[in-house]
């Protein structure tokens, strides 16, 4: 049988609390259990307020971080049990990030193009400036810009949603199975953020790319998403299909977000049409 894509079995992560010398543990991620296929892409959203631990749960699952219980396995593979320059690499292509702002994404001094070209040589095997060039093109295209838009231009030259769409080209080029998204659109203005969140839908029809999106947005989440957990203090409180747990949640906690706004389902014909 083929393994799933991803693979969160009873993962929790515990830190160190009150400075060096206490003893205090607190524990960001309690016991959280959920799998990607492999066969079929999905856009999987974790919802949940500042400290509810999803951004822990997502530096887990890019190997940023490990597990202080349970696993994270991609493809099968243990990420706490990795070993060697290769099989980092191959993850590293396999499963990329983007960060809630690009413009901490992005150093200030080097241009935009420069890390594109970066990341085509070393995560997709570009030999040389040429093929260099090709591979950020054709990931630039996939989002709607090209290499002639951004060629020679620092990130403070571009917008807040040019910048970002950059940012998932420079993800795509090594053509990854899973992108972590972490609160994409949280920086962008309320204008454009509906711009990004379509394209991560069209990313994953066209691409046939699995995103793993964090969020505290409910409408953007229910926009997108195939599936959803809700997360509140480390723990999961509701999981299932996406429609059905916001259009009707069950906990009381998932009922005091969907209540928080004025209609989950109002915002969601509002802003776009799920597929």
């Amino acid at each position: 049988m083929t393994a799933p894509l991803l693979e969160l079995r009873h993962v929790g992560k515990t830190y160190a609390g009150g400075g060096l010398l206490s003893r205090r543990k607190v524990s960001a991620v309690k016991d959280v259990s959920f799998t990607l296929a492999a066969e079929t892409p999905e856009v999987f959203a974790i919802i949940g307020e500042s400290g509810s631990g999803k951004s822990s749960l997502a530096r887990m699952v890019l190997g940023m971080g490990t597990a202080t219980e349970g696993q994270v396995l991609f493809r099968g593979q243990d990420l706490a049990r990795l070993r060697g320059r290769a099989a980092r690499l191959d993850f590293m292509r396999q499963v990329q990030p983007i960060f809630q702002n690009p413009f901490e994404a992005f150093n200030p001094l080097t241009r935009v193009d420069r890390y594109l070209y970066a990341t085509a040589r070393n995560l997709a095997g570009a030999d040389g400036q040429p093929a260099a060039e090709a591979a950020a093109d054709r990931a630039l295209q996939q989002v709607g810009l090209s290499l002639d838009e951004l060629r020679g231009r620092f990130p403070h030259e571009l917008s807040g949603g040019q910048l970002q769409r950059a940012a998932i080209a420079r993800a795509l080029i090594p053509g990854p199975a899973l992108l972590v998204a972490d609160e994409p659109v949280s920086m962008i203005d309320a204008s454009l953020r509906m711009t990004i969140v379509n394209l991560f839908r069209e990313l994953r029809d066209r691409l046939q790319v699995s995103i793993l999106y964090i969020t505290h947005d409910l409408a953007t989440a229910y926009t997108i998403s195939d599936r959803i957990v809700i997360m509140r203090q480390g723990e999961v409180v509701e999981a299932g299909d996406a429609r059905a747990v916001l259009a009707h949640p069950t906990h009381p906690y998932s009922i005091q977000l969907k209540d928080s706004v004025l209609s989950v389902e109002g915002a969601w014909q509002e802003e776009g049409t799920r597929p």
